[in-house]
């Protein structure tokens, strides 16, 4: 089994890359490999909406979403890392998820990530962090994927990576993490069921009456 982790930082071996770290030294222990798949510092595009997603994944390949989803194909589950920029998550992971997940879902093999185990970690010197679980706990929620928790909310706090180590219940609460991860891993051995696909409803409204197209 194998966990692909996601360093939503520029900084390749800032704070968010030190609390996944964390959280992969606990898989280890559990017998869980895992990867921390790094965006860098380069340019990442938008979803612009053209509705070009294929087999090949986004129209877009001159960015890291293409070679992710190559890697998610394989994966059991995942593990979404970013810093906390005013109180949000990194523009690069939402421009990043919003590909690649919308590129996922319209894979003729079928989503990448459906049915496989998801969880966000969030980095900041001070606040924002919940929101910024909230927003990266949504792509989750939207893809079937059962969401992992731990023994606090996934955050570390700290400006460097040697703040982070010295926050003890933040680096608690990522290995707590992985070992939950390895755990629903383990228990997920049945398979993931079918799920309902073809409806899709437009609710428009005009005076009291509900038009469905």
């Amino acid at each position: 089994m194998k966990v692909l982790m996601v360093n939503g930082s520029a900084k390749a071996a800032g704070c968010t890359f030190t609390a996944l770290t964390e959280v992969g030294k606990a898989l280890n222990e559990e017998g869980v490999d895992y990867e921390i798949f790094g965006l860098g510092a380069g340019a990442m595009r938008d979803c612009i909406g053209c509705g070009k997603c294929s087999d090949k994944g986004c129209i877009f390949d001159d960015d890291a979403v293409n070679e992710f989803l190559q890697k998610a194909r394989e994966a059991d589950g995942f593990v979404f890392g970013s810093p906390v920029y005013y109180a949000h998550p990194s523009g690069r992971i939402l421009s990043f998820l919003d590909r690649a997940f919308y590129a996922g879902s319209r894979n003729s093999a079928g989503s990448p990530f459906a049915g496989k185990p998801g969880a966000a970690v969030v980095s900041a010197r001070r606040g924002g962090t919940t929101a910024s679980l909230d927003v990266l706990n949504k792509y989750f929620t939207i893809a079937s994927m059962p969401v992992v928790g731990s023994s606090y909310w996934n955050m570390v706090h700290g400006n460097k990576p040697e703040d982070v180590l010295e926050d003890k219940e933040g680096v608690q609460t990522m290995r707590n993490l992985g070992k939950n991860m390895a755990w629903m891993l383990k228990g997920l051995h049945e398979g993931f069921p079918a799920q309902e696909k073809g409806a899709r409803t437009n609710i428009i409204r005009r005076g009291e009456r509900c038009f469905v197209k």
